[in-house]
């Protein structure tokens, strides 16, 4: 059966990644905006349109019909298409390096928006990427403020070898920061440890944590648990844990039985493994210390 919602959910997830508005796709098409507004909706579209789509959108019908594997080479394509997702999901279940962003502080956004300006590389100009950037973190703020709102499940994986590796390296987009601000970065990362500690300690509902002491692979996997299905999400996208990525890549998202039944399994195999609850907040601590970071109580200042 043809989901014409989720078809417009896609379709407004590949307009956003291509950086236009509903105007924009109207003007090219040759229909009105509503029209627009409409298949976003969840309007029935005709298969003629859905081509003239596709190709305005440099994306596929199979994708934009769901049919297969949907790729996303734009970081914000993909994060909405996350956030859409997660507003049906039932549980989240997330390997999302350091940490899941649904998971970390009121302040964190701020950090990462610095982290993602300074890791443009030289040849980006300014202008669209910053622009692009913020898009991000409103997406993003987005998806955790309906998680609260939702109190959607999350469970999500956290290794301890990427968050020693963060808190050495601090929350940074490059390296040759003055020796007072990388002190800072590392504080910054301190804080949003500390926050893990206390959302472990505090188990609040629909938060489960489980820290995995064996190093695991770069990519980021996410299982979007639904009545009806289930939902894999791979990604080269990266917010932290080392210098952060929204540059290249593809990411993916499937409902095929064998791709999600396998991630499936590496899931519960993690989980099982896991330190969970006073054992995994002693390990993060004796971390802290390790780190030799004093600790602060309010999150640090942007520079």
């Amino acid at each position: 059966m043809i989901r014409f919602d989720e078809i417009g959910e896609r379709l407004k997830a590949y307009r956003l990644g291509r950086g236009l508005l509903a105007e924009d796709v109207a003007e090219r098409l040759g229909i009105s905006r509503a029209a627009v507004y409409r298949i976003e909706g969840g309007g029935v579209v005709k298969i003629e349109t859905l081509e003239r789509l596709a190709v305005l959108l440099e994306t596929t019908v199979a994708s934009l019909l769901g049919a297969g594997v949907e790729y996303y080479s734009s970081p914000v394509s993909y994060f909405e298409r996350m956030r859409q997702v997660e507003e049906q999901a039932d549980q989240v279940v997330a390997h999302f390096p350091p940490l899941s962003y649904l998971l970390t502080s009121d302040n964190y956004s701020a950090h990462l928006r610095q982290t993602l300006v300074e890791a443009l590389p030289p040849h980006v100009e300014g202008g669209e990427a910053i622009e692009e950037i913020d898009a991000i973190i409103a997406i993003l703020d987005d998806r955790k403020m309906a998680r609260r709102r939702r109190r959607l499940s999350v469970v999500n994986f956290v290794n301890l070898l990427e968050i020693e590796r963060w808190l050495k390296l601090g929350v940074v987009g490059r390296f040759d920061l003055p020796v007072a601000e990388l002190g800072r970065r590392r504080l910054a990362a301190r804080v949003e440890v500390e926050h893990l500690i206390g959302l472990i300690e505090s188990e609040p509902m629909g938060v489960q944590i489980g820290l995995i002491e064996e190093a695991l692979p770069n990519i980021t996997f996410q299982l979007f648990r639904m009545a009806e299905k289930t939902l894999l999400g791979l990604s080269p996208f990266r917010l932290g844990g080392e210098l952060p990525n929204i540059r290249s890549g593809i990411a993916m998202l499937t409902a095929d039985e064998q791709p999600v039944r396998l991630y499936e399994e590496i899931a519960d195999d993690l989980w099982r493994r896991a330190l969970k609850g006073s054992e995994a907040a002693a390990m993060l601590r004796a971390a802290l210390d390790r780190s030799a970071i004093a600790p602060r109580k309010q999150a640090p200042q942007l520079a």
